[in-house]
């Protein structure tokens, strides 16, 4: 025992002072990788520590075939949830079997326009008839007023956010701009009056800043409330597009006076306010999706719109540091992902090395956390792969059973967006 120490020393010693600082750091990050793994029980941090994906320099670990395994199963989840009425079961706990009573108007809203954006990515039959079904139920129980404006209710309650007008807005929007799908005329027709009457609704709502009122009475459509950054920027999301795929050229001018005013509101005076600022980090994705429309629109005086994705994609991975963030982030990435295009489109190498790293680490953390999928991690794997209720869902912890709606939603576009601008075969 004692030779071998008094060789150890020796071996040591002949290292000299550079190689023996460098053999201590190595081993203080395999250690640190150690510690990192046990902990947070995924690669992400592990890949921070040895990979350099902020420099643009990392490991590819999403595929193609990944997202395609991946989208097949949230989208077979979503459908599995989607109650006979039209709305979806809002929570399901896949450990113990069991529904939640907790429900959100909103985010049951985002849910249909998730089948929307699936329809456009794959137009089947039978995401078509879930499609309808959907709008079918915020339509049945919605009232419209003199003037034209449509509002849906929910559950009864006397107060709903604002949100839920915008996302079946782009619900309809989406729906109507699927190449290949097949809509008869007077469905088609009929589904446009809707659309419209929901924009009417929209532009009805705006508050005297220029953005929108955060709620509204179901029984007279009438706004109230105060803006919320999220409604902010769903509904800009909701006109942007309507503007540019369904025929509503009027909207243009609103449009670009709402993303200058929520640019001003939502980033930067939240950021100087607090440079992490909750508003910016909610308001991120929705801006980001209409910049991203903006920019590529060929609108005239619309330049400055590309600068601020890149801008608000830096402050999403350096500032917020959405890679060390310990709930679900696949909102995050329906923003990095159209500036990851977007610098692509700029010729900005660094930018697009960056974002595409972040995004493969990201990604990848996220598929772990999906039940039954191709990289399912031990808690995740532990499934019945014929349980129905379970396969494809989304958890928004990686150890924490029950799968909402909306976390499956926002991370299935994320994924169809993926699939169309970065993982493209």
């Amino acid at each position: 025992m004692r030779r071998r120490v008094s060789g150890l020393k020796a071996w040591w010693s002949r290292l000299g002072r550079r190689k023996q600082v460098a053999f201590a750091a190595a081993l203080a990050l395999v250690a640190a990788a150690a510690v990192l793994w046990k902990r947070f029980g995924d690669h992400t941090l592990v890949r921070l520590a040895l990979e350099a994906p902020y420099r643009g320099r990392c490991s590819k670990v999403v595929t193609r075939a990944i997202l395609d395994r991946s989208l097949a199963l949230g989208t077979r989840y979503l459908l599995v949830h989607q109650r006979p009425e039209g709305n979806f079961d809002y929570e399901y706990d896949w450990r113990d079997k069991e529904y939640s009573e907790e429900d959100n108007e909103v985010r049951q809203a985002g849910a249909v326009w998730g089948l929307a954006l699936l329809y456009q990515d794959h137009p089947t039959p039978e995401l078509g008839a879930a499609v309808e079904k959907g709008l079918a139920f915020f339509d049945d129980h919605a009232v419209e007023t003199p003037s034209g404006a449509r509002c849906p209710g929910y559950g009864g309650r006397r107060e709903l956010g604002i949100g839920t007008v915008a996302l079946i807005a782009l619900s309809y929007v989406d729906y109507l701009n699927t190449p290949g799908g097949s809509l008869p005329a007077e469905r088609r027709a009929l589904h446009e009056r809707r659309l419209s009457a929901y924009l009417t609704e929209l532009r009805a709502s705006m508050n005297p800043a220029g953005l929108w009122f955060g709620a509204y009475d179901p029984t007279t459509c009438a706004a109230r409330g105060e803006a919320s950054p999220y409604s902010d920027g769903e509904a800009l999301l909701a006109l942007t597009k309507a503007a540019r795929y369904a025929g509503h050229a009027e909207l243009v001018p609103l449009v670009l006076r709402s993303a200058d005013t929520g640019h001003r509101l939502n980033v930067e005076q939240a950021l100087a306010a607090d440079p992490d600022s909750d508003t910016t980090k909610a308001y991120y994705q929705w801006f980001t999706m209409t910049l991203y429309e903006l920019a590529t629109s060929g609108w005239p005086d619309t330049a400055r719109y590309g600068d601020w994705i890149l801008k608000l994609a830096d402050w999403e991975i350096d500032v917020h540091k959405t890679l060390t963030r310990q709930r679900n982030t696949a909102y995050a990435y329906e923003g990095l992902i159209p500036a990851y295009d977007w610098a692509r489109r700029r010729h900005d190498a660094a930018r697009t090395a960056k974002y595409g790293c972040v995004i493969d680490l990201g990604l990848e953390r996220l598929i772990s956390w999906q039940v039954g999928g191709p990289l399912a991690t031990r808690f995740t794997g532990a499934v019945d792969p014929t349980d129905r209720e379970a396969v494809g869902g989304v958890q928004n912890e990686k150890d924490e059973a029950p799968l909402r709606v909306d976390v499956t939603q926002h991370q299935m576009h994320a994924t169809i967006d993926a699939r169309k601008m970065i993982y493209t075969r």
